[in-house]
């Protein structure tokens, strides 16, 4: 009996690529929205091309055509490290996809995602690997926030619906219904899309999904700006994120951290995970959380954590 417990223990902590799958019977009839999720934030960054014109910020742009600027841009817009196939395995659930059009794009209605930088894939190609990767695991629920949309006009956003309703088809869990684990599974419904434009009134589509952060680099200021959002204004009927990301200041303080020629954002994100991952575990028994995003979903075991707060709701 002991071995088999130890054995047990082992398996979960080394593989979450199922994890929904795996949670005790008691949590599969409750909402989606009372459940602990683990997300990534600015999912597609890790595929930016440093070659791409800069999309932002907006005083930049001037500079696409310099390396030295893009290359700036590159390193404080970077933050994943893995492929979506990689952090699917991992056990992310929820990924947060900006979408944007390339100018002078041959292709009409081709889309690429974007943080700073375009990225190399282009979200078709992107949307059809994370179609495979849920038929291979239909009971895994996968929630993608599609948001921040550039240099879109109402035909991609038509074009971009029509793919996603084609590509998904059955899979889309409606949003006209509670999602709990059993009502997906029952339904074979695991992928649910929340696309964050107002014109769109499809059954199929969510609306935006709420996402608190602390828009700051400090995490004292984080921890204090969530705490204080999830203690007065947490949602109980939906969807909503515990941003865990760091933002970069939108002023003339940003300098302080662009020009250091031996840093970057993952590098800084990466220092200051542990106390806010610590922060989570503390919050927690305080308030519960749902979705929890971060910059780096593969760092200091952020997705067994965020899995393991499901496990005192049984």
């Amino acid at each position: 009996m002991a071995m088999s417990k130890q054995g047990k223990r082992r398996r979960e902590l080394t593989s979450y690529c199922d994890w929904m799958s795996q949670l005790p019977p008691e949590l599969h009839n409750s909402s989606l929205f009372m459940l602990a999720i683990p997300g990534s934030h600015d999912s597609m960054s890790y595929d930016l091309d440093i070659n791409s014109s800069i999309i932002e910020p907006d005083r930049l742009k001037i500079f696409s055509k310099i390396y030295c600027a893009r290359m700036i841009v590159y390193r404080w817009a970077v933050t994943q490290e893995e492929t979506i196939t990689q952090q699917l395995d991992a056990g992310v659930r929820y990924f947060d996809m900006r979408i944007a059009r390339k100018p002078n794009d041959t292709n009409p209605t081709r889309l690429f995602f974007y943080h700073g930088l375009y990225t190399r894939t282009d979200v078709e190609t992107v949307l059809k690997v994370i179609n495979d990767w849920a038929e291979k695991h239909p009971k895994e629920i996968i929630i993608l926030a599609l948001s921040h949309f550039k240099e879109m006009e109402e035909r991609l956003h038509i074009h971009l619906i029509k793919l996603i309703k084609t590509l998904f088809g059955a899979k889309l869990f409606l949003r006209t219904e509670i999602p709990t684990l059993k009502r997906c599974w029952d339904k074979g419904r695991n992928i649910i899309v929340s696309y964050d434009y107002p014109a769109i009134h499809h059954i199929e589509l969510w609306s935006k999904i709420t996402y608190f952060y602390g828009k700051s680099m400090d995490p004292t200021k984080i921890e204090s700006e969530l705490g204080h959002v999830l203690e007065k204004s947490r949602p109980s009927h939906c969807f909503f994120v515990c941003g865990l990301n760091l933002t970069l200041p939108d002023d003339v303080r940003i300098l302080r951290y662009i020009l250091r020629l031996c840093d970057n954002l993952a590098n800084v994100i990466q220092r200051s995970l542990p106390r806010l991952l610590q922060w989570v575990k503390e919050q927690a028994n305080k308030t519960p959380m749902n979705i929890v995003a971060s910059d780096l979903v593969t760092r200091d075991d952020f997705v067994p954590l965020i899995i393991k707060l499901n496990i005192p709701k049984s």
